[in-house]
């Protein structure tokens, strides 16, 4: 970001008027006005930026996401803003009535010679808003899209506005940036022999494909290659070939070395296509290539797209061009109008229609030759009107086998019975009285059909109850089902969505890029393990790998989901594998959008998806375990619930509650068994090999990323647990800090430095144990206890917010918002009644206690053992060791402790 010296002299560079300046200072000051919403379909969340060192928000992952990774890599711009200002604009409607609105644009840019307003939509939601608003949105002759009301109300102000669409964006640099996310900042870790190693081979063998470089070197390597392009000590086209296709990508030692290759390799296809075939190819040509026929369906600016009946690639020109001076491509005209009916009329024809045209053709065959058969059974009249329907398609086609096709399909009577009239009328009466939320039944509105037929006076017979539910039956049934049982059941009925165009891998191209995160009540009952009680059904959090489907952590706890069960998740996944996700992924819940989640994902640097509400396709991998564990896992064990979907038939003997013989610490060891060994190492079905496998060899090809590598200490754990709304508080003397209404005292005293007192320090507090928080002073993080932490201390924050609520059912104040002191609550959990109203949530703490102790005590060994015994389809595997142990070449791991939160405002809570 820009120094206040720096942004002066860009003001008076592009000579901004002193009312532009203030704008633009209010909008650098200012936070989103805001907070942006995916919708029904979109994906939204929040960006990390290192270049403006806070969250950007994005409203679709598959346009505005991209639009900030493009900020993020360009050198021209300075810094930029989400959701900055609101426009007031002014247009005329279709109607020629004038509208006055107010518009949000997507990023306030500042570039090194200009600053604007950018929106970014969809090309084909852009044609959309053209035809409802053509005064707002116009296309020109050129192709490019303007608003003209937005771009009139900021010219006056000295700034320009872009309608920017996804046409601009380019998949492979997106995909590329991201993949280099973790090397771009890693100069300093190559070491230089290896640095020196890598140049030498590429300056030896310009245009090296970075597969036969990572084949050719040392395969601990690979982080050190992909740093190098990171910091462009080698050149690659960053913007033409994706990384994780490393056949393709071709190295160099610079920028011109990779166009003086490119300049020798055109010459040389360009003789070669001299001297053989040439071949002018155009969208829908047909080619020959290996035994297989292509279709040409694409062709760009550096690439031509093939397709197969199975298969789709991509050849770049050179390639292509290669390919045919070699004669191994052969070029096929496209077909004929009259070829092309003759195919269609072979596809419509069903196999009884090919079965009796391959019979007429058998049987004046021998007449077509001048030998016929001397007793026929067919008569001589049909053997006339054979031929000549053969005759008549040998001289319009140059078939005559299509003569002989009977084409019943088309025979009979084709006019419709009823005038598109009648038709109208019976589809107003569906939509009125059949698709709405009454759901009435097909035979009651076909009465009122009849009745309504009747009051208007039609002439015409009535149509059939069995027509009109035809007609029913043949309506659109996504919609049909929408207005009849809403949204959410319209939702499974709706086609799925499939990638047509290029773009990055939907799960994508590594581990660790794209992780999903979400909650499932488990359907089995559990008991005390010091009591026998019951004590109902567990919660589980799961974090999964949507590259390889590994489970990288789980959780369960008897408390509904909430920002400790993530918090607990991400430590579990860091202990296993000493990394954070790049990219998060998470439904609309509550718990995903609390102000210690953001900031904890903030600091490690990871992008925040969540996804559509009701839309559970959006996180299938997900929900796919979810009840892939059911049925293989939890539907074995004594104390499931599946007896009660059929609540009838529940009684004593099978009720789960009864059954129940499994405490929460046993059952999260088996089930992590289960997770981390027997799933973990049994083939996948979409991926043709085992999790483990898959993980293995996607980090084997893109690196170890060890300068993402966090350390499972002691700041690493209080960095995960939450703070206050504020993020800080005021050391008050002789009381220390106040945290939700308990004060917290320095176990070191440092609280008594005179330099500390009454100043505001970072805190944190431990939600499962209201005794203990942790204050940030001098640089280190200090253990408090509290003014009455015999009574508080291993009582979690959910038992305490229970206390509060019955204290204050207590005072008959429930309604209102009362503060409860340290003292009154230290009383309370001594006295007797606190026994009866708190024993369930005390006995889901205990049980959360053991679980968690259970975690600390045997996480690596337990990742350690799970990665030991599972069989491996790779022959190379990683261990645990490897993945937990620092780079060896002295990667600095992240300084936890120098971290500091993320304020309210930065994160727009």
């Amino acid at each position: 970001m820009l120094s206040d010296r720096e942004f002066e002299d860009w003001c008076r560079r592009l000579c901004l008027p002193e009312t532009t300046k203030e704008l633009v200072q209010k909008i650098r000051n200012s936070e989103p006005v805001r907070k942006v919403g995916g919708g029904a379909k979109n994906v939204c969340g929040s960006y990390p930026s290192r270049k403006m060192g806070k969250t950007i928000q994005f409203e679709s992952h598959k346009v505005e996401l991209l639009a900030i990774v493009e900020y993020e890599n360009d050198e021209d711009v300075l810094e930029y803003y989400d959701q900055p200002i609101r426009l007031s604009l002014s247009f005329h409607s279709l109607s020629g009535r004038c509208v006055v609105t107010s518009h949000t644009p997507d990023f306030w840019v500042m570039r090194r010679n200009s600053a604007g307003f950018e929106e970014w939509k969809a090309s084909e939601r852009l044609k959309i808003l053209a035809r409802k608003q053509p005064t707002r949105y116009q296309q020109s002759e050129e192709g490019r899209w303007h608003a003209p009301p937005a771009e009139m109300k900021v010219q006056a102000m000295g700034l320009y506005y872009y309608l920017r669409t996804d046409l601009e964006i380019n998949w492979i640099a997106y995909q590329n940036y991201q993949f280099l996310q973790g090397y771009f900042n890693q100069e300093n870790t190559v070491k230089k022999e290896v640095r020196k190693t890598v140049v030498e081979c590429i300056n030896a063998n310009p245009g090296v494909t970075l597969k036969e470089l990572l084949e050719s070197t040392n395969t601990d390597w690979a982080d050190d290659i992909y740093a190098l392009i990171g910091t462009k000590q080698i050149y690659v086209d960053l913007k033409a070939v994706a990384l994780n296709e490393p056949e393709k990508v071709h190295l160099f030692s610079s920028q011109e070395m990779a166009s003086t290759y490119d300049l020798i390799i055109a010459q040389k296809t360009s003789a070669r296509i001299a001297s053989g075939q040439r071949i002018d190819v155009a969208i829908g040509s047909t080619l020959v290539w290996d035994g297989k026929s292509w279709c040409v369906i694409q062709i760009g600016d550096t690439k031509i797209a093939l397709q197969s009946e199975n298969e789709l690639i991509g050849l770049t020109h050179a390639n292509f061009d290669a390919l045919i001076a070699q004669k191994e491509i052969i070029h096929i005209q496209p077909l004929s109008a009259k070829t092309t009916d003759i195919w269609e009329q072979i596809k419509c024809a069903s196999s009884e229609d090919l079965a009796v045209a391959n019979y007429r053709y058998k049987v004046i065959e021998p007449y077509l030759h001048g030998s016929p058969p001397i007793n026929s059974s067919v008569p001589e009249r049909t053997v006339r009107s054979w031929k000549s329907k053969y005759h008549q398609a040998l001289n319009n086609y140059g078939w005559g086998y299509i003569g002989l096709l009977p084409n019943r399909g088309k025979k009979g009577n084709r006019v419709d019975r009823f005038s598109p009239d009648t038709w109208e009328f019976i589809d107003q009466i569906i939509e009125q009285h059949y698709e709405n939320l009454k759901q009435r039944g097909k035979l009651a509105t076909y009465g009122i059909l009849v009745r309504e037929w009747e009051k208007a006076g039609k002439t015409d017979p009535c149509p059939s109850r069995i027509t009109f539910c035809k007609r029913i039956n043949q309506r659109e049934k996504v919609g049909q089902t929408r207005h009849r049982q809403g949204s959410r059941a319209a939702y499974q009925k709706s086609p799925f969505y499939h990638e047509l165009t290029l773009s990055t891998p939907i799960h994508g191209s590594r581990p660790f890029e794209i992780c999903h995160i979400d909650h499932t009540e488990l359907d089995i009952e559990l008991v005390c393990s010091r009591t026998g009680r019951p004590l109902g059904r567990p919660w589980a959090t799961i974090l999964i790998d949507a590259f390889s489907r590994r489970i990288f952590a789980i959780y369960l706890t008897f408390d509904p989901p909430s920002y400790r069960s993530c918090m607990m998740v991400l430590r579990i996944c860091v202990q296993r594998f000493g990394r954070f996700p790049e990219t998060l992924v998470m439904d609309n819940g509550v718990e995903f959008g609390s102000i210690y989640f953001e900031t904890l994902l903030a600091a490690f640097s990871c992008t925040k998806k969540q996804r559509p509400s009701a839309s559970p396709r959006f996180g299938s991998l997900i929900e796919r375990f979810f009840g892939t564990s059911n049925t293989e896992f939890f539907y074995n064990l004594k104390g499931n619930t599946q007896i009660t979907k059929q609540v009838r038939l529940v009684n004593k003997t099978n009720n789960p509650k009864v059954q129940a013989v499994w405490t929460l610490p046993e059952l999260y060891e088996y089930f992590c068994k289960y997770a981390y060994v027997i799933y973990d190492s049994r083939e996948h079905p979409a991926l043709g090999m085992s999790p483990n496998a898959a993980f293995t060899k996607g980090v084997n090809q893109s690196g170890m990323r060890y300068g993402q590598k966090i350390l499972d200490d002691e700041n690493f754990k209080i960095f995960t647990l939450p703070s206050t709304a504020k993020g800080s508080a005021k050391v008050i003397p002789r009381l220390g800090i106040k945290i939700n209404y308990i004060y917290y005292w320095s176990i070191d005293d440092s609280f008594l430095n005179p330099e500390v007192e009454s100043t505001q320090v970072q805190v944190r507090y431990d939600p499962f144990d209201v005794g203990t928080a942790y204050a940030y002073v001098k640089g280190n993080w200090v253990r408090c206890i509290s003014e009455y932490y015999s009574s508080l201390q291993g009582h979690s924050e959910k038992e305490i917010r229970l206390i509060s609520i019955e204290l204050r059912q207590q005072k008959n104040q429930y309604n209102q918002k009362i503060a409860i002191r340290a003292k009154e609550l230290a009383q309370y959990l001594e006295s007797a009644e606190a026994q009866e109203v708190l024993q369930t949530q005390r006995l889901h703490d205990l049980a959360a206690t053991d679980l968690r102790d259970l975690i600390y005590k045997n996480g690596r060994k337990q990742t350690s053992s799970t990665l030991t015994q599972c069989p491996v389809d790779s022959d190379e595997a990683i261990s645990t060791e490897e993945v937990s142990q620092t780079h060896q070449l002295n990667t600095s791991a992240i300084e936890l402790g120098k971290i500091q939160a993320y304020s309210q405002e930065e994160l727009w809570q």
